[in-house]
């Protein structure tokens, strides 16, 4: 039985070699958190998109991407500013959200997209 107890371990931490399998290959949504460690509105959103994890778990894969060392990643998608959110379905950008939003903002992008699939 797994541990209620830790809301972090949801969101996986991408390099560059990985972005292809647990992204573009992924065969559930995925939503990619944009970020770089120098950037305070991204860490302000950090606890939300952890949240968001475990509440979509199971049916979105939640994964992190730092555009510092994924610079090929983050170029490939004109990543201008950040935090940028970007919900891939089947290898493809189904919707994408520039800055640090509440967590109902992201909630109903990715509640719309799942929504959209089925």
């Amino acid at each position: 039985m797994m541990s209620k107890d830790s809301t972090r371990g949801k969101v996986i931490h991408l390099n560059n070699g990985e972005f292809e399998t647990e992204v573009l290959k992924s065969n559930v949504p995925v939503l990619v958190d944009f970020y770089a460690d120098w950037c305070g509105p991204c860490h302000a959103i950090a606890p939300t998109i952890e949240a968001l994890s475990n509440e979509f778990e199971g049916k979105v894969k939640f994964v992190k991407v730092d555009v510092d060392s994924n610079q090929e990643v983050a170029s490939s998608y004109e990543i201008m500013s950040i935090p940028t959110i970007m919900l891939f379905e089947n290898g493809k950008v189904e919707d994408s959200i520039v800055g640090a939003y509440p967590a109902t903002v992201y909630k109903q992008h990715i509640e719309r997209a799942l929504n959209h699939g089925h």
